[in-house]
């Protein structure tokens, strides 16, 4: 079954940018978020300046060190939301009076997809 989209705007969603309703939502903690878009632009500037390496033709060596920088803070950044959303993310109540249990399965999907 496929939700409708929505275009309406959102702290996360721009504008004219198809969200699908309560599907997948999480409020995640804003401090850890604040965490990880810094760790993001920071991210986005150091691929800016891989960019512009390439554009300037470094050596080989030096692009591929500042790439595998870029590509490991973008991965600590999708390990920080994860971490902050597990509970709230991955977590399903088997009954309306149950505790609810952690989905195993989708945890490890999740973990795999940044691999």
């Amino acid at each position: 079954m496929h939700l409708p989209l929505s275009t309406q705007p959102s702290p996360h969603h721009p504008a004219g940018t198809p969200v699908r309703p309560e599907e997948n939502h999480v409020d995640l903690d804003p401090a850890e978020m604040t965490k990880v878009s810094n760790r993001l632009k920071r991210a986005q500037g150091q691929l800016a300046g891989v960019i512009r390496m390439i554009d300037e033709g470094t050596g080989c060596e030096d692009v591929v060190t500042q790439l595998s920088a870029v590509s490991k803070a973008i991965d600590r950044a999708g390990f920080a939301i994860i971490a902050s959303g597990m509970r709230q993310c991955l977590t399903q109540p088997d009954g309306a009076d149950e505790e609810p249990t952690l989905d195993v399965a989708k945890l490890e999907k999740l973990f795999l997809s940044l691999a």
